[in-house]
Parts: structure tokens; sequence; C-alpha cells
């Protein structure tokens, strides 16, 4: 019987606060002085906002982003027509190769929290026309396996679509019981934690905290209390990634 690699980390990295938008304050993975990029993947935020901090009008090109809100709402509009507003366990996707104009504001008066992932695009869809996505809560894919709850924003059986192959799990770990999930060896990976200590192969990675994933077919995880991550994995294009402003080429 032919055993899986179980992948282990290779690099941990801590979110740095960061200003944005207007009187935001996000925790950024990458990029930082840490870790530019990882390729296809150029930014992960997570943000935590109330009125009136926010982000107004400003373009974006080159690259899909997906924010997937995790408490409260937010409010999405564009020079495309869209107005609309995502709640909790919900996401949002705009793919844009020639440039998008949009706002990102609260949508309710309290907290506002979620991640914003960005993900280039290759050269040759770098003309693309944009397009926007809202998907709400109750059309995202849930499972349980092995007693622990994994909801799939982006990958297999979810209706949030992508120009680049990635998947994009949002998994809650009982305690002391392993998470078990197969990753293709040609997929780069990640973990981040948003809630608790995990332990990953043989590192302990906390709140906060990325583990960038050796290559392998396999990750495992688990966790001495309940805890709550989320599990990334795309297909590299094997092109420089360059960030100019909101931009990327």
């Amino acid at each position: 019987m032919l055993l899986l690699t179980v992948r282990q980390v290779s690099r941990k990295v801590l979110a740095v606060e960061t200003s944005e938008g207007e009187g935001a304050i996000v925790k950024r993975v990458f990029p930082t002085r840490q870790l530019m990029h990882f390729d296809p993947f150029v930014l992960l935020d997570e943000f935590a906002i109330e009125p009136p901090a926010g982000f107004p009008d400003h373009p974006h090109g080159g690259f899909e982003a997906v924010t997937y809100m995790l408490e409260g709402g937010f409010h999405h509009t564009d020079n495309l027509g869209n107005d609309s507003i995502v709640m909790a366990g919900g996401v949002q996707r705009f793919t844009a190769g020639k440039p998008i104009i949009h706002s990102e504001l609260p949508g309710t008066k309290g907290l506002n929290r979620g991640l914003q992932l960005w993900v280039r695009l290759p050269t040759k869809l770098q003309n693309l026309e944009p397009t926007y996505q809202q998907v709400d809560s109750k059309d995202i894919s849930e499972q349980t396996v092995n007693r622990h709850h994994i909801r799939t924003i982006v990958g297999e059986n979810s209706p949030v679509k992508l120009r680049t192959e990635i998947t994009y799990l949002d998994v809650t770990l009982q305690p002391k019981r392993t998470f078990i999930r197969d990753i293709s060896r040609d997929l780069n990976a990640f973990v981040y934690v948003l809630k608790g200590t995990v332990k990953l192969g043989n590192t302990i990675v906390r709140k906060s905290e990325a583990g960038l994933l050796t290559e392998g077919e396999s990750i495992e995880l688990s966790a001495p209390e309940s805890a709550r991550v989320v599990v990334i994995s795309g297909k590299p294009h094997g092109e420089q990634i360059v960030l100019k402003g909101s931009f990327v080429y």
C-alpha cells in the first residue's frame, strides 16, 4: 500500500497589523517584509471593521479577490452596477483582468469581520473583463468528517468560481481528533489559524499565524481544544508576481 507524504510546515508567518482604506486596520499575512507572495496568492488580510471605517471607491486589476465573511456583513458596490451586502458565512468574488472600481463598506453597525484573499490572474488572462459574484452562506457546501466541521468556500461543490485552480476550506477542529486532507503535490498550500492553537505535522501554529507547507500529498491537523483554521491551496502559475498599489502584474 502506497503511503501519502504528509506535508510539514516549512515556514511560519505572523500576521502584521496594517492600516488600509479609511480608518481600517487589517491583519496582513502577506505581502509583508516576512513574505511577499506565495504563487498564485498575492495577499491575505483578516479584517475587523466598524463604521465609519471602510474601503471607499478604489480600482483593482490583474487578479481575483475572494472575500469571506466571518461576522457581520460587507457592502459591495462597483462600476458594473452591482450593489449588494454579503452576511456572515457568505462570499463575494470579483475577477478583474481589466480594472474594476469598487467600494467595500461595513454591512452592519457592529463588528464586520472577514478574510480577503487575492489570487493573481495568469498573464494570458490579464485582459479579462471584470465580473462579480456573490454567494450567500446557505449556498456554501458543508460537511462533517470525524466530527470536524468543513465549509468549502472554493473548490469541489462550491458555487464560487475562479479562473485559477484553488481550494479554500474553513475547518472547525474538534479537540484531540486528527483532521486529514489530501492535497495534490503540484499545489502550493498553507494554513491560517483563526482561533486556538493547532499542531500541523511537527509544528505548533497559533492564532493569527500562517503555516506554509512543504511538498506532499496530504496534511494532518489536530488541536488540544476547539480551533478554527482556513486551509488554502492553489496551482502556481510560475510567473513573477508584481504588486503596484492595488494592481497586480
